[in-house]
């Protein structure tokens, strides 16, 4: 049921939902003033899972569970990091955007992205596969499908968004931690692969934040900025990972990493809107 019907249905949730809070606008300023939102895709789409590898092979994880952490690093964004980013005080809009640009851009690296994780962990022998083409169609139903009739609802019936808004994202968290209790509760060995996994998962979460920061200031974009491609880059899609793991390659050992990188980022989330929540952002 999980693999069939929860986790479509919840993947298909947090898109509507996000799409509901999109406007046309917000992929337009991709190529005005494009300096941040270039950085963040480059951060999200090449940093991340180069990140992830060196992680994987650094901390000599499993070949499950080393494809698990690449498919995480593949789903960046969501609108989890818009909520961080707005309540932490970074620039929402540029938040929004790179998650929009993001998503659209994902559904053809994932596939690729995945399949050469699993070759090189766990080599052609395996069985498990993702066919290309089957797979960004599968990525487009459930992704960007629900965006665009959200896109589409917020153009026609902005009042009707605005009200459906708060209790979408409510259910869009509800599902995420009820996808995370299941997984948890269906792994066997959970403890010994939450060991194995969390020392990689909890490095990958802390060194994108700060490499997303650092860069951003070494660039000298300004404080908002600099929290958003934090964000941006340290916090993931879960359910989307999830959706890969449980649904696509039917492997709840490779969803382990996305179940820990899901927890873990919660709690650096918080310390962001804790951090910089409370200030005033500054140039």
């Amino acid at each position: 049921m999980i693999k069939t019907v929860l986790l479509p249905v919840a993947l298909i949730v947090i898109m509507f939902g996000m799409g509901i809070s999109l406007t046309l606008a917000d992929f337009k300023r991709v190529f005005l003033s494009p300096k941040a939102k270039i950085v963040g895709l480059v951060l999200q789409l090449l940093a991340l899972p180069l990140v992830a590898f060196a992680l994987a092979t650094l901390f000599k994880l499993p070949g499950e569970l080393a494809v698990g952490l690449m498919v995480i690093a593949a789903c960046p964004g969501g609108p989890t990091s818009n909520i961080i980013s707005h309540l932490s005080k970074g620039d929402t809009a540029l938040s929004v955007s790179l998650t929009a640009t993001s998503s659209l851009i994902t559904i053809f690296t994932i596939p690729l992205l995945v399949e050469f994780s699993l070759e090189h962990f766990l080599g052609s022998d395996t069985g498990i596969h993702l066919s290309f083409l089957t797979t960004v169609l599968q990525l487009m139903i459930v992704t960007l499908l629900p965006i665009g009739l959200g896109l589409l609802l917020n153009a026609k019936k902005p009042e009707l968004c605005i009200r459906l808004d708060k209790p979408v994202k409510f259910f869009s968290l509800f599902f995420l931690i009820l996808i995370v209790v299941i997984a948890v509760s269906r792994e066997e060995d959970l403890l010994n692969q939450f060991k194995l996994a969390g020392p990689a998962a909890i490095s990958l979460n802390l060194l994108t934040m700060t490499l997303g920061f650092g860069v951003a200031w070494i660039l000298g974009l300004q404080k908002p900025q600099r929290i958003t491609l934090a964000i941006e880059t340290g916090i993931q899609n879960g359910t989307l990972a999830l959706a890969i793991s449980l649904g696509l390659l039917q492997n709840p050992r490779i969803a382990v990493p996305a179940v820990v990188y899901s927890l873990l980022m919660f709690g650096t989330g918080i310390l962001m809107i804790l951090i910089f929540g409370r200030k005033t952002s500054e140039a």
